[in-house]
């Protein structure tokens, strides 16, 4: 599993950024990013497009597996 903060962070993008293009709430966008939320399938999709992986990159920890 990747860490979302620090692929958000090698795209010099700000969570409010991110937010921004995944129309949510900083506030929102902060919570998945620290895994304080979880997201729908459909909202991982979208993540994963921006950095041109797929969700299971991002999201899928290989050590539950």
């Amino acid at each position: 599993m990747k860490n979302l903060k620090e692929l958000r962070k090698s795209k010099g993008l700000t969570c409010a950024q991110m937010a921004q293009m995944l129309n949510m709430c900083t506030a929102f966008y902060w919570q998945i990013e620290n895994k304080k939320r979880g997201l729908y399938y459909a909202t991982a999709k979208k993540i994963a497009a921006i950095f041109d992986l797929k969700p299971d990159d991002i999201f899928y920890d290989e050590e539950f597996d």
